[in-house]
């Protein structure tokens, strides 16, 4: 019989850890995975629930969820976000389908409700995501520590049954994950040695633009997609840029 970890990466989540808990309590185990820099209720309403909490030091979301693969002592593991929920039936086609041979990981659809809206365009769905593997098998890559990759040894699958994201339910929300994105990026940036040209600046959002709103169909969603997509658009393409020449005279500036 294969046992399963529900894997969880916390940090100030009290508001929606409770939820993301109870919507796993199939998993054999619960894991929460704790920001050190984490100070609400999130350690104790976990372990009411029945998790285990280890606390770790946050370097990059990458060593976090490594750090989880070396502390689970089930054969796969499933990660969830804390803003996320998985219903009964995606329950059940998981606890079905790690008994398939010659399988190491599974991709999850995930439906994205953003200001409470669903969002089905724009690359907002099926939105697949890397989430279940063989503990054995599986590492995330230490060179991606924004956007995580997942090095999988063997071959993966596509699971039917979606994650529900409760992913940005206010503006302020958003505006504050973008800019730590805008920041993480740019660094990663920098460190890679990319050095934008003068019309990047322009020219990138515009093309961030084309691709969420016209070639991946932002405009399907009506007045909800175009703010988004425009929103994207700033953050992906004018933020990091300008962060990236702001961060690069900055290091001419220090070494002078």
């Amino acid at each position: 019989m294969s046992r399963i970890t529900a894997g969880v990466l916390a940090c100030d989540n009290e508001n929606t850890i409770r939820r993301c808990l109870e919507s796993v309590s199939w998993a054999d185990e619960r894991l929460v995975i704790l920001d050190d820099r984490s100070t609400d209720a999130t350690a104790e309403i976990s372990r009411t629930i029945g998790a285990r909490v280890l606390v770790n030091r946050f370097e990059n979301f990458a060593q976090q969820r490594n750090y989880g693969f070396d502390h689970t002592g089930t054969e796969w593991l499933f990660y969830i976000d804390s803003d996320e929920e998985a219903t009964t039936a995606l329950g059940e086609e998981i606890r079905g389908v790690v008994h398939t041979p010659g399988y190491t990981g599974w991709w999850v659809p995930r439906r994205n409700l953003i200001w409470g809206r669903e969002t089905r365009h724009g690359g907002w769905y099926p939105d697949y995501q890397l989430r279940l593997y063989r503990v054995d098998s599986a590492r995330y890559d230490p060179e991606h520590p924004v956007h995580e990759v997942v090095q999988l040894e063997g071959q993966s699958g596509y699971l039917r049954e979606p994650l529900i994201h409760h992913n940005y339910t206010t503006m302020q929300q958003f505006r504050a994950k973008q800019q730590q994105y805008v920041e993480l990026e740019a660094g990663i940036r920098l460190r890679a040695g990319v050095r934008p040209r003068p019309w990047t600046i322009v020219s990138q959002p515009l093309r961030e633009f084309w691709r969420y709103y016209v070639r991946l169909q932002g405009y399907r969603d009506g007045l909800h997609g175009l703010r988004l997509c425009a929103l994207v658009a700033y953050y992906y393409g004018y933020a990091v840029t300008a962060r990236l020449t702001q961060m690069i005279k900055e290091q001419r500036s220090n070494t002078r």
